[in-house]
């Protein structure tokens, strides 16, 4: 680990950030540029005093979980990331297009998308940042590990989470999630963690293993669906997505027309977020802001 160096890569990444660049306020006249170290270790998901203590040459060698999280808070891009790891002690992390650093273009254009539930997910339906609206309609996936981090491998595996979608749309969504997984197992090749995932899942799922015979593949660009929501029940609304240029991560953007019903259920479920996020206490108390590390970004209440 070369201290000196990981410290003032930090510092000078942090100092060449402007909150506007992530979608947050500028708040208070600054003292100095770029952001604050209580900002970036919010955006990471870590204490303040850890991450002070890592520009200050004196704390210990992060692990790569949090070396991923800095990255993703910092924006920065592969080659810095590769940078990042290797001042910090650590391999660089394999080239896999399923990787879960998160595309700087694509979180660029989520920061700014505060008003209506939108995620990034990976060619493997693992979720890599999700914005506050979409945790209040999906619930927060960060807590996933190994194959269950896809959701492609929890439709089949486990019946809950099934339960967002009408039965009668659930067949065409098992479809929809096979095809995915049989682009990106193209795309990616028998020996990748798409393989693993198809091999996987013939095992443990009969459904699915009759689906992946059928040889149907598909990206799908755009979408209408209902989804369905503990309180605030059918929720129509018209589904988006923006493709990184190798197409190993998407942006998943959700929204209904105005004046609709699905309208109306959006706004509702931007006021259920903010009254729990008041219940909890607000930043600091162990509630909402417990997901941050998955997002990599900071909580944002509409």
């Amino acid at each position: 680990m070369d201290r000196v160096a990981l410290a003032e890569f930090l510092r000078h990444r942090r100092e060449a950030l402007r909150p506007e660049d992530l979608g947050l306020p500028e708040g208070a006249r600054r003292r100095a540029a770029g952001l604050r170290r209580e900002e970036v270790a919010a955006l990471a998901g870590m204490s303040t005093d850890y991450y002070t203590r890592l520009e200050q040459q004196r704390g210990p060698r992060p692990s790569e979980q949090m070396l991923a999280s800095l990255a993703r808070a910092l924006r920065l891009t592969k080659d810095e990331r590769d940078y990042l790891f290797q001042t910090a002690g650590h391999a660089v992390p394999a080239s896999v297009p399923a990787a879960t650093h998160v595309a700087p273009a694509l979180l660029r254009v989520l920061d700014r998308l505060s008003d209506t539930p939108a995620l990034i997910l990976s060619n493997l339906g693992e979720t890599l940042v999700q914005n506050e609206l979409a945790g209040a309609l999906f619930g927060d996936k960060s807590h996933y590990t190994g194959l269950a981090r896809s959701e492609i491998y929890r439709w089949f595996t486990d019946p809950a989470e099934r339960l967002c979608y009408p039965e009668e749309d659930r067949d065409r969504h098992s479809r929809a999630q096979v095809a995915n997984l049989r682009a990106a197992y193209g795309a990616m090749g028998a020996r990748s963690r798409a393989g693993e995932l198809v091999r996987a899942l013939q095992k443990a799922s009969p459904e699915f293993a009759a689906l992946w015979e059928r040889h149907e593949v598909v990206r799908r660009f755009e979408d209408h669906k209902t989804l369905l929501h503990p309180e605030l029940g059918a929720i129509e609304v018209d589904c988006q997505v923006l493709f990184t240029e190798d197409q190993s991560q998407m942006l998943l953007v959700l929204t209904a027309p105005p004046r609709t019903e699905g309208h109306e259920k959006l706004r509702l479920l931007a006021a259920l977020g903010r009254e729990r996020f008041a219940d909890a206490g607000g930043p600091g108390t162990g509630g909402p802001e417990r997901g941050r590390e998955s997002r990599g970004v900071p909580s944002r209440r509409p």
